[in-house]
């Protein structure tokens, strides 16, 4: 009991400085750009030493790894909150959409995965994140509509990749000050048409 008790502290330790870092991490990325931020400001805004850094990441580009793995899994809880099974391929994919939307609009999040991490990590690595954040769901979604006999004879593979580049680019341009609601609408009409019995 007294060696559970004694290790449980330590883990929790670890825990909290590695959750210092990511949190460091993410606010200089997202402020600065992961070029203009050095390994120094990241230990002093988490108030670690520079050795806890690299006993929890490799190197500068594992960390940020880290933190889009971070935000890619919110956006992937934020879509599974907002929709279910029992939803219409249509209705799941629209909620789907708008809830990616929602995750997209926290702060620096669009520059982080969709600026930041395209620049740092390969391709191979970003699909993976990607994935995680939405990307999955969505082919799942698109899967399930050409079973249903959606789709016409299109690959749900083919169009989950073409409409993940379309959500990414809509949040980019919200980011940079575009008309959201016109975005969503343009995704909302793209969507009806992909999904009529005739596509």
């Amino acid at each position: 009991m007294q060696i559970r008790s004694a290790r449980r502290p330590q883990a929790e330790r670890r825990a909290e400085t590695r959750d210092a870092l990511l949190i460091a991490a993410r606010k200089l990325f997202a402020e600065k750009g992961y070029a203009e931020t050095g390994t120094p400001e990241i230990v002093k805004e988490a108030k670690v030493t520079r050795g806890a850094l690299y006993h929890h990441f490799t190197d500068k580009a594992d960390l940020l790894s880290a933190v889009l793995e971070r935000e890619a899994e919110e956006i992937a809880e934020q879509i599974g909150k907002d929709t279910n099974t029992a939803q219409s391929p249509l209705d799941a994919l629209l909620t789907g959409a708008k809830a990616y939307f929602i995750a997209m609009s926290r702060p620096g999040r669009t520059r982080l995965l969709l600026l930041e991490g395209p620049a740092v990590l390969t391709r191979e690595h970003m699909k993976k994140i990607n994935l995680t954040a939405g990307e999955a769901a969505l082919l799942e979604g698109l899967v399930h509509a050409k079973k249903q006999g959606f789709l016409g004879d299109h690959s749900p593979d083919v169009i989950a990749d073409l409409l993940s580049a379309a959500f990414d680019r809509a949040a980019l341009a919200i980011a940079n000050g575009g008309n959201q609601q016109l975005y969503e609408r343009a995704i909302e009409a793209l969507l009806h048409n992909l999904l009529s019995k005739g596509s």
